[in-house]
């Protein structure tokens, strides 16, 4: 049995702390290490994803489902991290993702990077505080850099080639690169068709992903309108309606019922004939209410049995129904349409409108969709994905996700650093010449920063297939000697180093995102020194 004591005025002992052997508990630089280590193991699976060669990774998840993916953000999500400080770097991978949604693999490298020059730190005596100190002056020097370095790239809504060669160079690592061009129009059409350049604010629930397996990547289509994953109730309903009237509703064709519990007792045929007769004039109601307020079609978020369906049909009312929640929102912002609750309350002036909306087969099965083109509120759009397998399609809508991420940033600021690391380099350069101005001990931990900035260029040129360190002395010998911070690894062996030249951007608040997320990150860890497990029962 382990505890601790203390006494009280009179010399008598008491137990503070009674542990029995039910904690686990480590503290000081141990358990300091063992959370550096931790996180290094976790940034290590990821490194070698970094980058436009980088490789992939394959998840396989509880129910053997297969997911092949280098995006950090998906990677990090699914792989079922126990350890805390693992689950931090996840948190980390997904504050990057959720605000700016590109660069989670840089920023999960550079976090593991800092710690492993951290727990060199700690061998030779430095003290976590003063650690973190250096780390986070040598980040303050690193991001100003960074607002010296950038440049500013002009675009506009008729000149937008800036705006395409970023949102290629997001997608330069994924699996869509054989439809490169395509698929970066398709990311800069879909923002500039939502995004409010006035505020500079991108409203990315008016963009919605449909994908559907079969055909192959070329054949992805950006839809000025919503794509429901439906399909008209009755076969023989028409498949094109024009100057389509949508009556959106979210209560279900059929009779009212009482709204608490009922008993209901049928002891003859005319009974059952007098139910039957008040069944079909409800039906008959319902489908007469939306005939008068001017609807043309209807979009029910529920279903509705063979009789109301036989009524519509009858009536030359096509209709979709179970659609679900997110898209009877998304095709009532689309259409400037109100979602009607009640059949009483419906009105041609809540009726949505639409140019066309139109039934389309797609692949050799009999799956179909329903097209809304031609909305009364054209900022709503679709990005219609096709793909040869469930798998590719996935990746496919993650990938586009990134590269509208990008385009998205670029709309708020403009301002861009080079890429194939150069950015990097040059702001390692920049506070290594900063340390040697510091007269105290955290110059260590600032020129320990920079060593873990050289981290990015050597995992891109070693997962390129070029000798690492040759190649970042190269690099940084020309931006020293030519003063040129655009200097970066070819990792596509093209023969040129510059990346301006080879059209390479990422955009700034990018940049500084995960240089900033990284550095709180660590200086977290850093600053935890006692780790208090307890255990089960039946935990040894």
């Amino acid at each position: 049995m382990s505890a601790v004591y203390t006494t009280d005025e009179y010399g008598r002992p008491f137990i503070i702390v009674r542990e029995q052997d039910k904690k686990a508990r480590t503290s000081g630089i141990e358990a300091t290490k063992a959370h550096i280590m931790a996180a290094k193991t976790v940034a290590n699976i990821v490194r070698t994803s970094l980058g436009p060669r980088g490789l992939d990774k394959v998840l396989i998840s509880p129910d053997g489902d297969i997911t092949i993916s280098n995006d950090g953000a998906t990677i990090m999500s699914q792989m079922a991290i126990e350890n805390q400080i693992g689950r931090l770097l996840v948190e980390l991978s997904k504050s990057q993702d959720d605000e700016i949604g590109d660069g989670t693999t840089g920023i999960v490298v550079l976090a593991g990077a800092l710690l492993e020059q951290a727990e060199e730190l700690l061998d030779r005596g430095i003290h976590p505080i003063r650690i973190s100190d250096g780390f986070e002056q040598a980040c303050k020097i690193a991001v100003a850099h960074l607002d010296q370095v950038s440049d500013v790239i002009p675009w506009s809504k008729s000149d937008t080639g800036d705006l395409f060669k970023c949102a290629k160079t997001s997608l330069g690592s994924k699996i869509v690169n054989k439809c490169h061009d395509q698929f970066a129009q398709i990311a800069v059409d879909a923002v500039l068709a939502v995004a409010d350049l006035e505020r500079k604010d991108v409203d990315f629930e008016l963009i919605k992903m449909e994908g559907k397996v079969g055909g192959e990547l070329a054949d992805t289509e950006l839809v000025r309108g919503v794509i429901i994953d439906k399909d008209f109730s009755h076969p023989q309903m028409p498949k094109v309606v024009k100057d389509a009237r949508i009556a959106i509703l979210t209560c279900p064709f059929e009779p009212p019922k009482p709204k608490t519990k009922h008993k209901l007792d049928i002891t003859s045929v005319k009974e059952f004939e007098e139910l039957q007769k008040y069944e079909r004039d409800a039906f008959e109601g319902m489908v007469r209410r939306v005939k008068e307020c001017g609807a043309n079609i209807v979009a029910c978020q529920w279903g509705f049995d063979d009789e109301a369906n036989s009524l519509l049909l009858q009536h030359r009312l096509p209709a979709i129904r179970w659609v679900g929640g997110p898209e009877v929102e998304l095709l009532a912002i689309a259409t400037n349409g109100r979602i009607v609750p009640r059949f009483e309350d419906l009105s041609s002036e809540k009726l949505g409108r639409a140019g066309t909306v139109r039934e389309v087969a797609y692949g050799t099965t009999n799956e179909s969709m329903i097209v809304v083109e031609d909305c009364a509120n054209s900022k709503a759009v679709t990005v219609f994905v096709r793909g040869g397998n469930k798998m590719i399609v996935e990746e496919a809508k993650r990938s586009l996700h990134d590269a509208m991420c990008v385009v998205r940033n670029l709309i708020v600021d403009n301002r861009v650093v080079y890429g194939g690391a150069a950015a990097e380099i040059s702001c390692s350069l920049a506070v290594e010449r900063e340390a040697d101005q510091v007269s105290t001990i955290e110059q260590y931990a600032m020129r320990s920063f920079a060593r873990a900035l050289d981290a990015i260029p050597m995992a891109l040129a070693e997962n390129s297939g070029l000798p690492p360190i040759e190649t970042l002395s190269f690099v940084k010998s020309q931006q020293v000697a030519l003063g040129v911070s655009s200097l970066g690894v070819d990792c596509m062996d093209t023969g040129i180093s510059d990346m301006k030249r080879q059209f390479v951007f990422d955009p700034l608040i990018s940049k500084r995102q995960q240089f900033l997320l990284a550095t709180q990150l660590v200086k977290m860890i850093l600053k935890i020194d006692d780790v208090i497990v307890h255990k089960n029962d039946n935990q040894e």
